[in-house]
Order: structure tokens, then sequence, then C-alpha cells
């Protein structure tokens, strides 16, 4: 994110996700560019496609954070995504979507970090069940739409992909917000490393 008004909303939070950088990194980019022409430039949206797995609000424990996310990383398989619709989240959030499969990975995925996460005291934020989670990339922050131009947007865009794109993801990206600046670091997924120690 680099808009200051969604850095702002963002302080104090961490995030770990996601991020495509073949197909459906491709695919995103696109869909977004020709959403985002008919809509106002107010409108904001994020800078790049990305699957969220967990939200957290750790202002002083981001490095404490940052080691049980890299832990558990280390012992995750690489995740697929494919990308399944066009989507929407209702009001009041109005928010466009490219809805992902709930491949078995990526199920896994969330799963096994809720798992983790529970033996810890770290405060998550926006957390649902796994069968009431919606894997997405956000395309778009339409909320300051009136009722009739969401309505008309989303009946534009909405729509399925039978064959979308797919890719595998080898890393998850740890996001923290600070001073009105994103902070990220890479974590690959199933290092190979902590996989030999487990065999040892």
């Amino acid at each position: 994110m680099t808009g200051s008004r969604q850095l702002e909303s963002l302080e104090g939070q961490q995030y770990l996700v996601l991020r495509p950088t073949g197909a459906v990194a491709e695919f995103y980019d696109a869909e977004q560019s020709a959403l985002l022409r008919g809509l106002p430039a107010s409108i904001t949206h994020p800078d790049a496609g990305h699957v969220t797995l967990r939200g957290f609000f750790e202002p002083e424990r981001v490095d404490a954070l940052r080691s049980a996310l890299a832990a558990w990383a280390a012992k995750q398989p690489p995740v697929d995504v494919r990308v399944r619709a066009i989507d929407g989240f209702p009001p009041p959030f109005q928010v466009i979507i490219a809805r992902a499969e709930r491949s078995p990975s990526l199920v896994d995925a969330y799963a096994s970090l809720t798992t983790a996460l529970d033996a810890t005291d770290f405060d998550r934020i926006g957390e649902l069940p796994l069968d009431e989670w919606v894997f997405h990339m956000s395309l778009a922050y339409a909320g300051t739409l009136d009722e009739r131009a969401w309505g008309d947007t989303l009946e534009r865009r909405r729509r399925e992909i039978a064959d979308g794109p797919a890719e595998t993801i080898a890393e998850v990206e740890f996001v923290w917000y600070r001073a009105g600046v994103e902070h990220a670091e890479v974590l690959p997924l199933g290092s190979k490393t902590a996989l030999a120690a487990e065999l040892d």
C-alpha cells in the first residue's frame, strides 16, 4: 500500500499473505486495470494482488510474531492458488475481489496456521473459521460508491471463471505497518533447513 489514507488505517497492523508472481499476478493486474478504468479516481485499491492468510495487531511484538510465522512457514509446503471468479463482498464492505479456489493446499495452509496460532496469544484481527473464510485477492475498495453505482459495478464485473489462471506459491510475505511505512519480509515455505532438521 502506498496511499497515505490506506497506510494510516493500517498503522500497527501486520499481515501474512501469499503474493502471486506468475499467471495469477498477470490476470490480477489486467483485471484490476480494466476495473479501475470504470471507477472514480478516488477509489482505493491494493498495489499488488495478494491472498491474505491472517491479520494481526501486534505493534510491540513484531519481531516475535515474525519469528513465529517463519517457524510455521518452514514446515508448510508450497500453496496452489487458482482464480475461480470475480465477485464482491456486499455492503458495508463493497470490495470487488478475485475469488480463489479452495484448493487442498490453500485450505491446509489456513488450517495449519490456525493450529500454530492457537498455541500463542498474538492478537489476530479479521479472523473467521475456515469454513467461513473466502480466499480472495481484493481488486478495489469501493465503499464510497452509492448503492446504485456499487450494484452496477458488481453486475458488470461479476463472473465465474471455469479455467482460471493458477500458480504454485513457494513463499509467504510478512507485511507490517509502522510510522506510515509498509515493511515486508519474504518467508520461504518448506525450507530445506527445517525439513532436514525434522528428519535428523
